[in-house]
């Protein structure tokens, strides 16, 4: 794709880097010729894994700033973005996000009813699993356009599931989570359509990553995607950042406000 035309100060931002959806989604920008920004969360005993990104994106020849941050927390927000402005003063270059992805997994896996208080759903636990999961895209969208980040073209991208109009056990306030994220990206669509900026939710099929593993019943998830999907194969991150790819090209710019399925099929066998 050498029509893409993206330029030395062109970037993708990618929130929730450093493992799954995002990491595969760096190194396929960062590819096509964008320089990325990385905001993950990590402890100290995963933070190999977000450096060795770090170091292939620059094998790849491109900048990068990595963050290991609650995306979260708006006084986080602030600083990273105060520091993308700064790096664009330095280099002489504004830094213009021309992707934008959300694929933040932190949120509660716990039931609804339970035989005890202590083993179910707090309100704490719901609203910050809405929070970072969903309503954190709305939040960052309005900082990157009113500080001129996003500009006519860009895309943005949410990583939704099929949990967010299918039922699994203690999956309920991630499910909600889900649906509240397309609401949002249908809404946002709306709103970014007079500035250019497109946004869609990319649905993956079922797979093999660390946030998936976190969920109890992940290993009858995994086989029951085996046997469902008509190649019978789970879904990889590659397969996503293959697809975005492909939609953050200048040719996509009228496909916006939708749930595509990046599944090769699954969501739709019974």
């Amino acid at each position: 794709m050498s029509d893409m035309k993206w330029g030395e100060g062109d970037w993708a931002l990618i929130l929730g880097a450093s493992s799954g959806f995002g990491e595969a989604v760096a190194l396929e920008l960062a590819g096509l010729g964008l320089n990325i920004v990385g905001v993950h969360l990590d402890r100290k005993s995963t933070l190999p894994n977000a450096e060795r990104i770090v170091t292939q994106i620059r094998g790849l020849g491109r900048e990068v700033l990595f963050f290991n941050a609650n995306a979260a927390d708006p006084e986080k927000r602030t600083d990273i973005l105060n520091t993308m402005r700064q790096r664009g003063e330095e280099s002489g270059k504004p830094v213009n996000v021309r992707v934008f992805l959300h694929s933040l997994a932190f949120g509660t896996l716990k039931p609804y009813i339970a035989g005890s208080a202590a083993e179910g759903i707090n309100k704490a636990q719901m609203d910050m699993t809405l929070d970072v999961m969903a309503n954190s895209l709305v939040y960052w969208t309005q900082e990157l356009v009113s500080q001129k980040f996003l500009c006519s073209g860009s895309r943005i991208f949410s990583m939704t599931s099929a949990g967010g109009a299918r039922v699994w056990r203690t999956y309920g306030a991630v499910s909600a989570a889900k649906s509240a994220l397309e609401s949002h990206t249908r809404q946002l669509a709306l709103e970014l359509a007079p500035l250019g900026i497109t946004i869609n939710a990319l649905m993956a099929g079922v797979t093999d990553t660390p946030a998936l593993r976190k969920i109890p019943g992940s290993d009858e998830m995994i086989a029951m995607a085996q046997r469902k999907n008509p190649s019978n194969r789970l879904t990889t991150t590659q397969d996503v950042a293959d697809a975005l790819g492909l939609l953050s090209h200048p040719k996509a710019h009228w496909i916006t406000g939708n749930v595509i399925c990046v599944d090769g099929g699954e969501f739709i066998v019974d």
